[in-house]
């Protein structure tokens, strides 16, 4: 007697949102769990380009002289790349980007005087235009210790003059950007005791908070 060969259906993988966009500051871990994201869904990866920049290593050894030059010229790169996400979308095709598009503002607010903010803001506006609005925007936060050590850990030369006492004043400016935010639902995600980029249990856990995301506002605290 024959019996009909067994079928194994596989896991669904269909991204559960058109668009994702993962934000947070710098040392959260937004592009490792873009890059990871994108592999389990079939996404495709729009990344930031931040070696694209000439003026952002210069602007991490002076700040104050060289804010104006590196946020303008992120302005021109998010415009291309509103573009780009425009294409994939509309080929149908699902994204996940490890930035939205405001995250300039953040940047800009912090380190740029009133005058060279309202000059700055005439052509981000244009940015803001082109870019397709997010479905759902993870928001990743960890403390300013932490966010330190993650820097070092990775060792990016024009990193190395970051200090905690900076990253302090960044991690709570997104803070008070995403209280406010309110133009895509917000998955808030707490990465102090997360590493999704070395635990596949973390991973499934991030996963799984998308996936059974419910309104607007969510946050995800994993416990010791």
């Amino acid at each position: 007697m024959t019996h009909p060969a067994i079928t194994v259906e596989p896991p669904d993988r269909r991204a559960p949102y058109r668009y994702i966009a993962i934000e947070g500051p710098i040392g959260a871990g937004k592009t490792s769990l873009a890059e990871q994201l994108a592999e389990h869904w079939s996404m495709h990866a729009l990344l930031e380009r931040p070696k694209d920049n000439p003026f952002l290593e210069r602007f991490y050894r002076d700040m104050a002289r060289y804010a104006l030059a590196t946020q303008l010229h992120f302005v021109v790169q998010r415009v291309d790349e509103a573009h780009e996400a425009a294409e994939v979308l509309a080929r149908g095709t699902p994204l996940v980007a490890d930035y939205i598009a405001q995250k300039n503002d953040i940047f800009a607010r912090l380190t740029l005087d009133d005058d060279e903010w309202r000059l700055y803001r005439r052509f981000a506006s244009q940015a803001d235009v082109a870019a397709p609005v997010p479905d759902l925007v993870i928001y990743l936060q960890a403390s300013p210790q932490t966010l330190l050590q993650r820097v070092q850990k990775r060792a990016r030369a024009e990193e190395a003059p970051l200090s905690e006492t900076y990253l302090r004043k960044l991690a709570d400016a997104y803070d008070q950007f995403f209280y406010h935010y309110d133009a895509s639902p917000v998955l808030t995600v707490n990465t102090e005791h997360l590493n999704p980029l070395e635990s596949t249990s973390d991973r499934a856990l991030i996963i799984e908070r998308i996936e059974t995301m419910r309104g607007r506002k969510t946050s995800f605290v994993k416990a010791q």
